[in-house]
């Protein structure tokens, strides 16, 4: 049987393979969501120092002025991202018989949301929640202390407390981190070991009471120190509590 013969009419492509018509690719509208998550992404990459709005622009590939229309600058980006941190959660109704288990519970959430990004709780340092995204957590968090029974003095600072504790340990924690990063340990354990032997080689007839606390002062986890410095702090507030009259 004979080859088919070339060199005939050429044949239109197969509908498949013709030319497709470009089409424009669809610009996805700027919105002030979209900045505060291309923030966290400048945030987690580059950290605090270096995140500016040029960089957040250049990560959604727009000019620096195009942010403008939705933040009036940095700092109203940084509340933004601040308030971020609590969308989703919902204090409780007050429960006077676990009040402490609520607020430690408020505390822990917190501290895991200001973890969940590269240098958070500095940001959450420097600015205060009195927002009008934020106030509905106070109220609620100021409802559980009042109807636990503590004196309004103390409610009124106990909140405050509460939260420079979280930010507070939470900032070292990642302070550590950072600093961690800059020598060869390849852990945050590696590196509890190294300050421990510190410790441990003092000479205890100068130090004996840091040499004898160095295993407990290094030994426990983070999370271990953040619950037992919550514990201390219900504790002292709980000591305010008048008892009710006996039945």
């Amino acid at each position: 049987m004979s080859e088919p013969e070339s060199g005939g009419e050429s044949m239109a492509p197969p509908p498949w393979e013709r030319s497709r018509r470009r089409v424009a690719p669809v610009r996805v509208p700027l919105t002030l969501e979209r900045i505060t998550d291309a923030a966290f992404t400048v945030l987690d990459r580059e950290g605090f120092e270096r995140l500016s709005m040029r960089q957040v622009a250049a990560e959604l590939g727009v000019a620096v002025s195009a942010l403008y229309a939705h933040v009036a600058g940095k700092d109203e980006l940084l509340q933004q991202m601040y308030n971020r941190l609590f969308e989703g959660y919902e204090l409780p109704d007050p429960d006077p018989e676990h009040w402490q288990d609520q607020v430690k519970d408020f505390a822990r959430q917190g501290r895991e949301r200001l973890l969940a990004h590269r240098d958070m709780a500095r940001i959450s340092m420097a600015h205060v929640p009195f927002t009008p995204e934020l106030l509905p957590h106070i109220e609620r968090l100021m409802a559980i202390f009042r109807a636990a029974g503590l004196p309004d003095a103390v409610a009124a600072a106990a909140g405050d407390m509460i939260s420079t504790y979280m930010d507070g340990f939470t900032y070292e924690e990642s302070m550590w981190e950072e600093r961690r990063r800059t020598t060869k340990a390849d852990s945050w354990e590696e590196m509890q070991a190294t300050i421990k032997g510190y410790f441990d080689a003092l000479p205890p007839e100068r130090f004996p009471h840091l040499v004898a606390l160095s295993g407990l002062m290094f030994d426990e986890s983070n999370d271990d120190r953040f619950e037992l410095g919550l514990d201390i702090i219900m504790r002292g507030l709980a000591s305010y509590i008048q008892p009710g009259p006996q039945g």
